[in-house]
């Protein structure tokens, strides 16, 4: 996608990285996604042993996912409205207040309190809940203001590629610290660790520089075209629109994160650090692949690699579905994240080359729809297919429709197909 460094005379893989507050954001991004996947994996595992029933962990993904939907598109307008350091900034100061939150529902003096009915976990649920409009706002925010700290158009590349790196290596640490910690510490303190990691990112996100808004062109339109503006650039570039498509149906049917805490405790059997690595298998696979890329990235057929990638995801899935021994199950989540990477780093490089800066919130809004929330819908499927189908047959499912959506996606978009780079 950039060209190699063979190709290109005085290739620098760390340019992006010289930028001092592209470096900021990267650490807070560090943080923030540590944070947030200690707290998912510990509150899955929390719900999973209150309820013992799957369908409750598909719950936390539609929990999550719902109110990100809702305010996307708004979210969107907002970000292209309003300079993008004012909206990161609360939004993660309403994220580490969900945090403390779940600490303290986690406490002697929360949950403990309450009567186990079967309303017994619907407080966790409502922070979930608020802390999923936190993540609709932040998402259109973040994703825009990276580009704006770069002093030049030729390093966005390599910035979206380190950009994923750091944050598929937080997702390694995230899910390890977490099976760690619960392991450990227990629930309640596993929160208070994930609140001040949140509490550094947010002090890490202070120290960068605002920027004011990228001047906007052609006419100004009204609060309700704005808003759909979004929409309108993506069903418009097949190319784009293509890419999403193929991301999300692949996130929504072929993942089988979400049902992780069930292969661990009653498949595998493999307890709470094990749970911990097989979280952190994907994310090693994918934080190795990226950081592959970075060095060698793609020149030919970047379309055909996506398909090939994304269909690879989903025969690793229902390998992993499969299997009954602990490593080859590691290994097999280890590739699906491998193959994942590929399709995170080229969806997010056409994003940015193809949009224009003074749109980017409003166009990362439905990519958020496509893709963020579909990995909380996606969640919800896994559970309510596993209550359905069982456990295993519903991964296997899923990496079987992953499979159908890549061979109709070469089918149709031929321009996705044909792509030969992700450098416009």
């Amino acid at each position: 996608m950039l060209p190699s460094a063979d190709s290109a005379p005085g290739h620098d893989p760390y340019a992006a990285l010289r930028v001092p507050d592209f470096r900021r954001l990267v650490s807070a991004r560090v943080l923030l996604t540590v944070a947030t996947r200690i707290q998912g994996l510990v509150v899955s595992w929390q719900i999973y042993h209150l309820t013992n029933n799957p369908l409750a962990l598909g719950l936390i993904g539609l929990a999550e996912a719902v109110p990100s939907i809702i305010v996307s598109l708004y979210a969107g307008y907002v970000a292209d409205s309003v300079p993008r350091k004012r909206i990161v900034v609360p939004a993660l100061g309403l994220l580490l207040l969900c945090a403390v939150a779940l600490a303290v529902l986690a406490s002697p003096y929360g949950l403990g309190l309450l009567a186990k009915d079967s309303l017994y976990t619907l407080p966790l649920y409502a922070v979930i809940f608020v802390s999923g409009i936190a993540r609709g706002f932040m998402g259109p925010a973040l994703f825009s203001f990276m580009p704006q700290l770069l002093p030049t158009r030729s390093l966005l590349s390599n910035a979206v590629t380190w950009n994923s790196t750091s944050w598929q290596a937080s997702a390694v640490l995230g899910p390890a610290v977490g099976g760690y910690l619960i392991a450990r510490l227990g629930v309640a303190d596993s929160y208070v660790v994930s609140a001040v990691m949140l509490a550094l990112a947010l002090w890490q996100f202070g120290r960068i520089a605002g920027r004011p808004l990228p001047p906007t062109e052609g006419e100004r339109l009204g609060l309700k075209e704005n808003v759909l503006s979004g929409l309108k650039f993506i069903f418009s570039n097949q190319l784009v629109l293509a890419a999403l498509s193929l991301d999300m149906f692949a996130v929504l049917f072929g993942g089988a994160v979400a049902l992780l805490p069930v292969f661990a405790s009653t498949i595998l059997q493999v307890g709470a650090t094990g749970f911990g690595y097989l979280e952190a298998a994907p994310a090693i696979g994918s934080v190795l692949m990226a950081v592959f890329l970075t060095y060698f990235p793609m020149q030919r057929r970047a379309g055909q690699k996506l398909l090939w990638a994304v269909a690879g995801f989903g025969l690793a899935t229902i390998g992993f579905a499969l299997s009954k021994n602990f490593f080859l199950s590691l290994f097999l989540l280890f590739l699906t994240g491998v193959f994942d990477s590929v399709s995170v780093i080229v969806r997010s490089t056409l994003i940015h080359l193809y949009t224009p800066e003074y749109m980017k919130g409003r166009v990362s809004a439905v990519n958020n729809i496509f893709i963020g929330s579909s990995n909380e819908i996606g969640a919800f499927e896994s559970g309510a297919a596993a209550r359905l189908l069982g456990t295993v047959r519903s991964v296997i499912f899923g990496g079987l429709m992953t499979l159908v959506v890549v061979a109709v996606t070469a089918w149709k978009a031929d321009k996705l197909r044909r792509l030969e780079s992700g450098t416009k």
